[in-house]
């Protein structure tokens, strides 16, 4: 399929706003695990499920995302995957006890899987390289916005208006979007299969040839590593924040905002930051200070204005380094690309998930300052086998 520079710039809007109501789902419970415990009568680290499943049903899903969207047409499977999420999440705010809260949000996170790596995928069929990094970034300012949109009105909704009725919105936002795509690519031609044959048996032997490329599996191996050490530390903030500076749930929600407001001050000015730093290694080096730097300051900050000042570097520097990797992502196996996008997003979910039951065992003892120190330090090491990589690349 074939864009004019104006076509493409309005795709992207459209399928921004799909990606928005995906990164919105999977953060909207992060500020809500407080209250979904005491509904529930669980502990704070046994409502985690719901962030744990969806990020586990994501990764898992990846693996038929990529074949489907390089056999159908990268679009086509996106809108259907957002109409599904919308379903989904109306089902969710029905949901009578937790186990069935559980199961919706594994529901919703496999339907997401479809939207944002695919989007991804579809960029790096439509951009060359050398733009790519700058496009990729004004994605992720559609995906970083609905990142901050969850996490505030999900605790916001906690407090004042039930849980149920965030979900109710979300399947909303998730309706206009499909319309939309439905309107847009509804004559979109069915793309050809990019790696042969008709049968999943051939696209899953296509994955596994993949993975015989080092390269492929270096950048899976950090991918998956980055997403248990920041995201699994990430889903806790809120709780962090509402515990060590008895914030209200929203004020929390809004606080880590601030961790979405880094990530745009990035992704506006993505090819300024490259040419200030030097290249991609530039950013390597930096955002895994700026990661370093954030988790320490809100492990350990004694001042509400520190643990804000700690979540807006962290996200700075997490989308600094985490775009880095996406654009690598892009190329490591150009004649598949959705089929190496959608397992690069699949290792970061299952490094997520990993991370996220990792560190809930940590929430009901009381050692969440540990638990992002030793994020901190993993991310230092993480960064210097990036810097590498991408020097190589």
């Amino acid at each position: 399929m074939t864009f004019t520079a104006q076509a493409e710039r309005n795709s992207l809007r459209v399928m921004g706003l799909a990606g928005f109501a995906s990164m919105a789902s999977m953060r909207l419970c992060d500020p809500m695990l407080v209250v979904l415990g005491q509904e529930f009568q669980v502990t704070t680290g046994d409502a985690s499920r719901v962030v744990s499943v969806f990020a586990v049903c994501y990764g898992v899903l990846q693996l038929f995302y990529g074949p489907l969207g390089d056999r159908f047409g990268k679009l086509r499977v996106i809108s259907l995957a957002v109409l599904a999420c919308a379903v989904f999440s109306a089902i969710t705010s029905m949901a009578s006890d937790l186990t069935l809260l559980v199961v919706m949000r594994g529901f919703m996170g496999a339907a997401a899987a479809g939207i944002i790596p695919l989007s991804m995928a579809w960029i790096g069929d439509q951009v060359a390289y050398d733009r790519r990094q700058e496009t990729l970034a004004r994605f992720m300012g559609y995906t970083v916005s609905g990142m901050m949109a969850g996490l505030w009105f999900g605790g916001f909704a906690a407090e004042h208006l039930g849980w149920r009725s965030a979900f109710a919105m979300l399947s909303a936002v998730f309706s206009v979007a499909a319309f939309m795509l439905w309107r847009k690519f509804r004559n979109a031609p069915a793309q050809a299969s990019a790696v042969g044959g008709t049968s999943f048996k051939a696209y899953f032997a296509n994955t596994f040839q993949i993975l015989r490329m080092k390269r492929v599996r270096q950048v899976l191996a950090v991918t998956s590593i980055e997403g248990a050490l920041v995201f699994g530390a990430m889903a806790f903030i809120p709780t962090h924040l509402h515990e060590q500076y008895d914030m209200s749930l929203v004020f929390a929600g809004s606080v880590m905002m601030l961790y979405g407001v880094g990530g745009l001050v990035y992704s506006q000015l993505a090819r300024r930051w490259m040419g200030w730093l030097g290249g991609e290694r530039g950013l390597v080096r930096a955002g895994t200070a700026c990661i370093a730097l954030g988790m320490l300051t809100v492990a350990w900050a004694n001042q509400p204005v520190l643990g804000m000042l700690g979540c807006f570097v962290t996200g700075f520097g997490f989308y600094m380094l985490h775009n880095t990797l996406q654009v690598q992502a892009t190329q490591m196996a150009p004649a598949s690309r959705g089929t190496a996008v959608t397992l690069f997003a699949c290792l970061l979910f299952f490094g997520q998930s990993t991370g996220v039951l990792l560190v809930a065992q940590s929430v009901d003892r009381g050692w969440l300052p540990y638990a992002f120190t030793a994020a901190a330090v993993g991310v230092s090491v993480l960064g210097t086998v990036v810097y590498r990589l991408v020097g190589r690349h």
